[in-house]
């Protein structure tokens, strides 16, 4: 068969060529036709002799192309799991007691628990105490109250005032409660509301007790303010109340004696200071009180009431120690809490074994 061009051209004449229709070979599948691509103008098609005929389609690359090279594989992604967690041999296990709300303790840390629930499951002890530097600072502080007292009312007022202060921010850092501007403020306030109700009352005890109902109620009202959850509104509540009990009672050295102020003062600085030496705990603990019980002893007269009640005295400081000892406080809790707790303690018993042992 001869080429014959087509004069019209597809697409101008509108037209397709001329071809020979397709035959499928006798014995073989059926196979689809390819379409037959178009002629250019004045350009004969002839679709025995046309090697691309059966190419129309899009090509599909078999081998790597230089996009496939040069892109890295990609590996699929594997699954994550979790690190084992290790617990030390030394972890206290209590046979047939329902598991604890928080993670098992690790070597590389929780975020689930705190470092105090921690140290318990690990079997440690979360107390860490003040040490030597808030105990220095608490007797500096113990013989202000004591040469304040010695001097006069108002003498006594100012070391009084910054020990009430530091008590109320002391125990709401203690409680993991800052900035909590509002219940410092009323913890302070209410000290300073019943020191100067004592002055006004010629130091009478009484007020304090008054100043300490009123505060309750109004602590209450500012938590009923509070739009947290009732389990925060309650721990708030409570932490305000006890924060404002603290540095109200603290007003106690207002009210006893003077000559009670400066042995009680002078006891707990002694006692803080054997405390936090480095010693074992119950051993430190019988030297500080013995050491409490000369130092009353000794500013006291030489009399056994003395002796008696820095002995009493240094029995509340140190339990005021221990608390600000507890559940892994920070270096700002000891220089807080750990200062003017022991101090705070006493307050109430420098007065009253001021009034029993004269």
């Amino acid at each position: 068969m001869t080429n014959q061009p087509y004069g019209g051209g597809y697409g101008y004449g509108g037209q397709e060529p001329p071809g020979t229709p397709y035959q499928q070979p006798p014995g073989t599948p059926y196979q689809q036709p390819q379409s037959q691509p178009h002629a250019w103008p004045g350009q004969g098609y002839d679709h025995a002799y046309d090697p691309y005929a059966d190419q129309q389609h899009t090509q599909q690359w078999q081998g790597q192309t230089w996009e496939t090279q040069m892109q890295p594989p990609v590996a699929a992604a594997a699954p994550v799991t979790p690190d084992p967690v290790q617990v030390p041999e030394s972890a206290p296990v209590t046979a047939g007691e329902p598991e604890p709300e928080y993670g098992p303790a690790t070597l590389a840390g929780n975020a689930r628990i705190t470092d105090a629930q921690r140290a318990r499951a690990e079997g440690r002890s979360p107390v860490i105490e003040p040490g030597m530097q808030p105990a220095l600072l608490t007797a500096v502080l113990g013989l202000l109250l004591a040469g304040g007292a010695a001097l006069g009312t108002y003498a006594l007022l100012v070391p009084l005032v910054v020990l009430q202060g530091v008590t109320a921010a002391g125990w709401f850092r203690l409680n993991g409660m800052w900035p909590a501007r509002q219940g410092i403020a009323l913890g302070f306030l209410g000290a300073l509301v019943a020191d100067a109700a004592m002055l006004v009352s010629d130091r009478s005890p009484g007020v304090i007790l008054g100043t300490l109902g009123v505060w309750v109620l109004l602590s209450l009202a500012l938590q009923l303010r509070s739009h947290a959850d009732p389990d925060e509104r309650m721990y708030g509540l409570m932490a305000t109340v006890v924060a404002a009990a603290l540095a109200i009672a603290a007003g106690g050295y207002l009210a006893a004696d003077a000559d009670a102020v400066v042995v009680g003062a002078v006891a707990v600085a002694a006692a803080m200071v054997v405390r936090a030496l480095p010693v074992a705990t119950a051993a430190s603990v019988v030297i500080a009180l013995a050491a409490a019980g000369g130092a009353g002893y000794a500013v006291g007269g030489m009399s056994t009431d003395a002796a008696l009640m820095g002995v009493g005295a240094a029995v509340c400081a140190l339990i005021g120690h221990r608390v600000a000892s507890y559940d892994y406080p920070s270096r700002f809790v000891h220089f807080t809490a750990g200062v003017a707790l022991p101090l705070a303690a006493a307050g109430p018993v420098v007065y009253t074994l001021g009034r029993v042992l004269g």
